[in-house]
């Protein structure tokens, strides 16, 4: 599975989350940061929501022209411990 962070250069929010993610442990996923600043359709989508946390599926039905779904996640509380993000993340990550 993958995680796709979108976030901005300076966002402490997006820096934040990023760092808890690093710090996961015992659940398998690859994360995947994307600067929304770098492709105008990120930043249309996200410029007010960031950061913005999404798996990411190869899994056959065709969301996009990759093929590829993406699902946003509920945003985790920028007080959440490095526990608690994991605890969430472990609901989508369960395949």
């Amino acid at each position: 599975m993958r995680l796709i962070l979108y976030s901005k250069p300076g966002c402490h929010l997006c820096e934040g989350l990023q760092e808890k993610l690093e710090q996961v442990e015992n659940l398998n996923f690859e994360l995947e940061i994307r600067d929304i600043t770098t492709r105008e359709d990120w930043f249309l989508a996200y410029q007010y929501d960031v950061p913005v946390l999404c798996l990411s599926n190869h899994i056959g039905a065709q969301d996009t022209e990759s093929g590829v779904i993406e699902e946003r996640l509920p945003r985790p509380s920028p007080r959440a411990s490095v526990q608690q993000l994991a605890q969430m993340l472990g609901k989508y990550l369960t395949i």
